[in-house]
């Protein structure tokens, strides 16, 4: 009986001491995007959705502690999203940060992050620099990255012929990024790029820059942009008649935009995602949860931070802590496989390296319901799109 009563006391213990590895008492999850501005559509309000959904699912705590969520506006502004995450881990107590549309705020953060021991990972933050140069061992670039979302489009108008590029690109680390990546695919698939334009973020009037591409005679005008910038130059593409002639490849595109431009505009395009709510069972059964409360299917980058929010908490539960170092560790020993990421493995560099899909936007004839916008042409094997591991990155090493 006295054996049974110290095994008892024992293991009291050892859950009190396993609760006491939870900082503060919280673990407090932050969403840091775009509320108002041009990225709002695509992150904005339905990130947050999808980071209280992951909660929910969780029961609301981890290792017997409540989880908390924050979320403010960093307006696209590095400085401003550098400000936010400050006073997050300095007064706020924030554990992990999530979302980030535009690079440059999630490199913002990231840094500091660094210093503070805390956890960044960006879903919708997508410059392969966050893997290159600037990596680090807390940070974990979750949906995406520049050169995933090239690989897949390229290489397949590339293999149909389409030999000759042009690139209208947003002046900023993103575009550039995306542009770059780009042209390391087609150079190496045996296309070439006959000429680009960089126009100012945001973005308004496309015109002189549409044009030049037109005059240029490359057989893809592709866009490394996001947003509205995407869904404003292909309207005005449009417009001018140029899609009758030449392909417009948009290199990031979410469902946002797609149901912002419209089907009779957007028909035909192709596109790489990471997500898509209608690919099968398991994305349509959480996409209708998410529907539910924000009355719209959601983009990648909203699936995205619902996924890195939940296995945060995941490896918090399995870690038995949620200190930066052991629950990036823990996310590293795991196998990502939820209704948003398939077959998932973080990277020693930060890269999740998952299945993506190569998918055509539909003719208004072929979607049957509300926002069954695509085609699914392929799924892309992760191992097949995301790049090698940048010597830049020293933690790699």
């Amino acid at each position: 009986m006295q054996f049974k009563k110290l095994s008892v006391a024992l293991a009291a213990c050892a859950a009190i001491a396993a609760q006491a590895q939870v900082s503060d008492d919280v673990v407090k999850i932050g969403v840091l995007n775009d509320l108002s501005g041009i990225y709002s559509d695509l992150s904005g309000q339905g990130s947050v959705t999808a980071a209280r959904l992951a909660i929910e699912e969780m029961g609301g705590k981890v290792l017997g502690k409540p989880v908390e969520l924050v979320f403010a506006d960093h307006q696209n502004k590095p400085d401003v999203a550098a400000n936010l995450a400050r006073g997050w881990f300095d007064q706020g107590k924030v554990d992990m940060v999530t979302d980030f549309p535009t690079a440059s705020t999630a490199l913002a953060v990231m840094e500091i992050a660094k210093q503070k021991n805390r956890i960044v990972m960006p879903s919708s933050g997508l410059a392969t620099a966050i893997l290159g140069e600037k990596c680090n061992a807390l940070t974990a670039q979750w949906t995406t990255n520049t050169y995933a979302l090239a690989a897949g489009t390229a290489r397949a108008l590339v293999k149909e012929g389409k030999k000759s590029w042009y690139f209208i690109t947003a002046d900023y680390t993103f575009g550039h990024s995306l542009e770059k990546d780009a042209t390391e695919v087609i150079n190496a698939d045996g296309g070439k790029v006959v000429g680009s334009s960089r126009h100012p973020f945001p973005g308004g009037d496309f015109s002189s820059f549409l044009l030049k591409a037109q005059a240029s005679g490359a057989d893809v005008i592709a866009l490394a942009n996001a947003g509205n910038d995407t869904v404003n130059a292909i309207k005005q593409a449009n417009e001018y008649g140029i899609t009758r002639k030449q392909v417009v490849a948009p290199l990031l595109t979410y469902i946002s935009d797609v149901h912002s431009i419209g089907l009779e505009k957007a028909q035909g395009m192709y596109l790489s995602e990471a997500f898509y709510w209608d690919f099968d069972e398991r994305s349509r059964a959480w996409s209708k949860k998410f529907f539910e409360k924000q009355k719209r299917m959601p983009t990648a980058a909203q699936a995205g931070v619902y996924s890195a929010t939940l296995s945060y908490l995941k490896a918090v539960q399995a870690a038995g802590t949620d200190e930066a170092k052991a629950v990036m560790a823990q996310l590293r020993k795991m196998t990502i496989d939820d209704a948003v990421i398939r077959h998932g493995k973080l990277r020693e560099d930060g890269a999740l390296v998952h299945d993506m899909l190569l998918l055509q936007v539909k003719s208004p004839s072929e979607s049957k319901v509300p926002w069954d916008y695509y085609k699914v042409k392929t799924v892309l094997k992760g191992a097949d799109v995301y790049p090698a591991i940048s010597p830049a990155c020293q933690v790699a090493k």
